[in-house]
């Protein structure tokens, strides 16, 4: 049976490239190839550009109310599309129908509403010099590009293109080799909102194709998800034409369990934070620092919870909650690092394998995984291992996990856990990071900027402050007096 092969999205539609390079989709769950895809060659990066040049012209003359219609229809045509977008994305990332379907698209959905929300509200000031006075403008900055991670395909394209058309630039945007489909869906969806052509274009391919929209005279700015090293490469290439950057990288966040905190509740930020998406999630807390007095009955309760409500298997079972991880290659490296974690001392509580279930047995699955007895200098404390497992540290006193907290290069989450309100303010307020939770751990609702500190990033996606990122102030004085001049 023939594979079918998918295209670049440019100026409101397919268009196939010259040189019939494809690559291929392999399902997580099956090991299988799903699909094939074209790479951008060229012709489709010159194209895109044209095109989003075209683009821009007409959308940026829109008013903002019109663009706001424009993106409310496309809200609507997610939340129709749902389960069927869902369908794609369980398919593309391997993570369970229940997670995606309930999540990423409402997530992207509720990103667009929100700035399509913003968009007529956006606006400059004005100020009296003397007799003069002058005012200020919020421009666009003209065509952005997007670049997407493979854990969240069609939320991340939702996120970057959100606040960049509300305020009326275009975007180009690249999603992961690995998960391609759910940007050429959005922007399908787009044009069927009725989004001029050229607003919203996607272009397939590795990091070739990401090097030439990082290098473009013609991007004004870059948006990137992804990990640190890439990160740093994506920025080095914008600096050349100054292209405006927003960077949203790895972590290694903390997660802090005070004694009196609801142990419950704490075991569930600490199951989240590490297992759901398999623990594909740049946010998660990793690290859980748990207050000794409490740590016995922590443990007993996690690792109950742990071997007997966790339901791994095929990610379209609605029964299933745990998933499988993006591909072998990534799967063989979270197992290293659980060797790595056994070599170096840590107890292996639970987890620590490969799975095979019944109803999905050649996917790339790895258990839940605990270790205890973990060190802050251990590489599983240390390193972002983007996987289902989870060390867990203890700590006596306030000061002492606040310092090991913040012992990192990375500062991208953190979460605290305990009911005296005021030392829950005190410590998050002193804690590194730039998404923090207070007896919550996960939650990104539109409303709220996230974004990290340290190497965990630049700039913020979400938020009204996103506005400021995609838009420039333009400066305008009006003299109301003749001109002095000594000429």
């Amino acid at each position: 049976m023939s594979l079918v092969v998918y295209q670049n999205y440019v100026h409101g539609q397919s268009l196939s490239n010259d040189t019939g390079e494809t690559f291929e989709v392999i399902n997580p769950a099956t090991g299988e190839v799903s699909y094939l895809v074209e790479v951008a060659d060229e012709k489709i990066q010159q194209a895109a550009i044209e095109s989003a040049k075209t683009g821009f012209a007409i959308w940026s003359k829109m008013t903002p109310m019109e663009r706001s219609r424009i993106l409310l229809k496309a809200v609507t045509i997610l939340r129709e599309r749902n389960d069927e977008l869902a369908v794609i994305e369980v398919q593309d990332t391997g993570k369970p129908w229940q997670e995606a379907s309930e999540v990423d698209v409402v997530t992207g959905a509720d990103s667009i509403e929100f700035f399509a929300g913003l968009a007529p509200s956006i606006e400059g000031n004005q100020q009296q010099v003397g007799d003069d006075f002058y005012y200020t403008r919020r421009e666009p900055l003209g065509i952005c590009a997007g670049i997407g991670a493979w854990n969240y395909p069609l939320q991340i394209a939702c996120w970057k293109s959100a606040p960049a058309l509300a305020c009326g630039n275009v975007m180009i945007f690249k999603p992961s080799e690995e998960t391609p489909r759910g940007a050429l869906n959005l922007a399908e969806v787009f044009t069927q909102a009725g989004a001029p052509d050229g607003v919203f274009n996607v272009v397939q391919g590795d990091g070739r194709v990401g090097a030439w929209l990082t290098t473009h005279e013609d991007i004004a700015k870059v948006s990137f998800t992804g990990e640190v090293g890439t990160g740093k490469k994506v920025m080095a290439a914008a600096a050349g034409s100054l292209k405006q950057v927003t960077m949203e990288l790895g972590g290694k966040s903390p997660l802090i369990i005070f004694n009196d905190a609801d142990v419950d509740n704490a075991v569930s930020a600490a199951m989240l934070g590490n297992f759901y998406t398999q623990g594909e999630v740049c946010t998660n807390g990793t690290r859980v620092f748990v207050q000794q007095d409490i740590y016995p009955s922590f443990i007993e309760k996690l690792l109950e919870r742990t071997q007997k409500n966790i339901v791994c298997g095929d990610p379209m079972d609605p029964a299933t909650n745990f998933g499988a991880l993006i591909s072998k290659d990534h799967q063989a490296k979270v197992l290293e690092y659980i060797e790595i974690g056994k070599e170096e001392g840590a107890h292996l509580l639970t987890g620590g394998q490969a799975l095979r279930p019944e109803n999905a047995p050649n996917g790339f699955f790895v258990a839940p995984t605990i270790f205890t007895q973990c060190t802050d200098e251990m590489t599983l404390s240390k390193e972002e291992i983007f996987g289902p497992v989870m060390s867990v540290l203890t700590f006596t006193d306030e000061d002492e996990v606040i310092r090991r907290a913040n012992d990192t290069r990375l500062g991208l989450a953190a979460g605290v856990f305990t009911q005296d309100i005021t030392r829950a303010h005190r410590v998050i307020h002193q804690l590194e990071a730039g998404i923090c939770w207070i007896n919550a751990y996960g939650a990104s609702p539109a409303e709220m900027p996230v974004g990290g500190y340290k190497m965990s990033g630049i700039g913020r996606e979400n938020g009204s402050e996103t506005l400021k990122a995609y838009t420039q102030i333009k400066a305008v004085y009006v003299g109301m007096q003749p001109l002095e001049s000594p000429f």
